[in-house]
């Protein structure tokens, strides 16, 4: 069976950088599975899925476009410092999740004072290349449990990033967005 549309797949991936950094993998064994043509991994990774087989192997470079998108300035924001917990040293290079007008939002700080702390919302992949070595290990029809609901699909966006658990550094490759970092396989945003 070749992949298509609303097909289940389960396949090991390797997600590497342009520096050549492993940012994410699946786990030994554990395959990540999700159903094609639900928004349930990014774009250009599902693209070069189409028409692969079980036992294919292959290399896909996307490009942010067809990844989690460029960098948004807009999302470079000053929050104010007591909207942050106040027994915490903030450092450079920190995450937090917090609550957004449609869920859960990672940020990520990137300088911080006693007044204020600016942070990154972007997708910590935005504006990357990725580059996933990929095999297939299963195509079939999908099980009714494995149908996302029609309102879903990972969020990962350049701006959602939080439904598949891909940003903040705590539980990417959790969900299944294509491009994460860390084991269990799932973001991918992952």
């Amino acid at each position: 069976m070749k992949i298509a549309d609303n097909l289940f797949v389960a396949m090991d991936y390797r997600l590497t950088l342009d520096s050549g950094v492993e940012f994410d993998r699946s786990a030994e064994g554990s395959p990540l599975g999700f159903v094609t043509g639900t928004g349930s991994i990014i774009p250009g990774l599902e693209q070069a899925l189409t028409g692969k087989s079980v036992g294919d192997s292959f290399k896909v470079t996307v490009e942010p476009e067809d990844g989690y998108g460029p960098v948004q300035k807009e999302l470079l924001q000053a929050i104010p410092r007591d909207r942050f917990p106040a027994d915490i040293e903030i450092a450079p290079g920190m995450s937090f999740n917090a609550r957004g007008p449609r869920g859960p939002v990672a940020l990520t700080v990137l300088s911080a004072d006693k007044e204020v702390v600016n942070v990154d919302l972007n997708h910590p992949l935005a504006g990357k290349r990725l580059t996933f070595d990929v095999k297939i290990q299963e195509v079939r029809e999908p099980l009714a449990h494995e149908i996302p609901a029609t309102d879903s699909g990972c969020g990962c966006g350049p701006q959602e990033q939080s439904a598949c658990g891909c940003a903040g550094g705590e539980s990417r490759g959790s969900g299944g967005c294509g491009s994460g970092g860390g084991s269990g396989g799932g973001c991918g945003c992952g």
